[in-house]
């Protein structure tokens, strides 16, 4: 017998546009995938084949759609890194090309977002309220699930983790620059806790710029690699500090390739015991166990929720 499909997701990345069909026991039930176009028309075409690929297995199947950035609230405009797609009216105009009215609501979320729900419905915070979700990769970003939905966020900014200050005393501690991030403001958590951040603490160190993964897989026989990855935890664990003083989580979920070095969840853990109020219980420290499906997965969730709540 043939599952019946609930809802779908489409996960649109810099180089991969995924998209795939979900049945109510959030088993896979059908995917296709395509290059990411790297103008914007082709784009856009390719998000509406993408949607039209995904109506083909219900005409009125909830579609969501995950993507690194943000949509503005009132504007309808994106702003995103990975594409080619800043200052345009992204969402109405992928609408518009599937053949749906403009001001359609196709269920955007941020990637990070998506990671976050996913897991908290499905995967390593899976029971946990509130729950965390903090992606450690090429930047620093997340989520918030309370309920079984994200946090509301008005603005869409909810879960920019990365861009949260970053504590002085460690920064000082260890001789660091303060540095600028790229949105402008400077000591945002992105500019030493994203992979490029690693980076940046070994350089400081070795005066030589060395990729992330060099110095992950080389802390065993690099003392340098491995006092900046000793760095990098302290900051790390601080920024945890004011994650769990705010948000008093249940479960902080960890993914992005940072999230990949051994023993992270047990090294944070361990810290984060030492740093916060002495004898108060820490949130579980979980890595995410979703992997490339988070992204579609995430956005599906999202889909069904706004449908039901709509």
């Amino acid at each position: 017998m043939t599952a019946v499909p609930v809802a779908a997701g489409i996960d649109l990345g810099g180089t991969k546009i995924e998209a795939q069909v979900f049945a109510a026991d959030w088993s896979l039930t059908a995917r296709n995938r395509w290059p990411t176009p790297k103008d914007y028309p082709a784009l856009v075409t390719a998000m509406a084949e993408a949607i039209r690929w995904c109506e083909t297995h219900g005409p009125t199947l909830p579609i969501g759609i995950s993507a690194a950035g943000l949509i503005h609230p009132q504007t309808g405009l994106a702003l995103t890194s990975n594409l080619p797609a800043t200052g345009e009216p992204f969402p109405a105009d992928i609408a518009r090309a599937a053949g749906r009215p403009p001001e359609a609501d196709l269920a955007w979320i941020n990637d990070c977002r998506a990671l976050t729900l996913s897991e908290a419905a499905l995967g390593a915070a899976k029971g946990a309220d509130p729950a965390v979700g903090l992606i450690l990769g090429t930047g620093v970003a997340g989520g918030v699930v309370t309920g079984g939905r994200l946090l509301p966020s008005p603005a869409r900014t909810g879960g920019e983790f990365g861009h949260f200050p970053l504590a002085a005393a460690p920064i000082l501690r260890h001789g660091l620059p303060i540095l600028t991030c790229g949105c402008g403001r400077q000591g945002c958590a992105e500019t030493y806790l994203s992979a490029p951040g690693l980076s940046r603490i070994a350089a400081h160190l070795t005066g030589r710029t060395h990729a992330p993964e060099t110095i992950v897989t080389g802390r065993a026989t690099t003392p340098a690699f491995q006092m900046a990855w000793e760095i990098w935890l302290d900051l790390a664990t601080e920024f945890l500090v004011t994650l769990c003083f705010t948000l008093d989580p249940q479960v902080i979920v960890i993914g992005g390739g940072l999230s990949r070095a051994p023993g992270l969840a047990d090294d944070l853990a361990e810290r984060l015991a030492q740093a916060t109020l002495k004898g108060f219980p820490i949130p579980a420290i979980r890595l995410a166990e979703g992997g490339d499906a988070s992204g579609a997965r995430g956005a599906a969730l999202h889909a069904l929720n706004q449908a039901a709540h709509a």
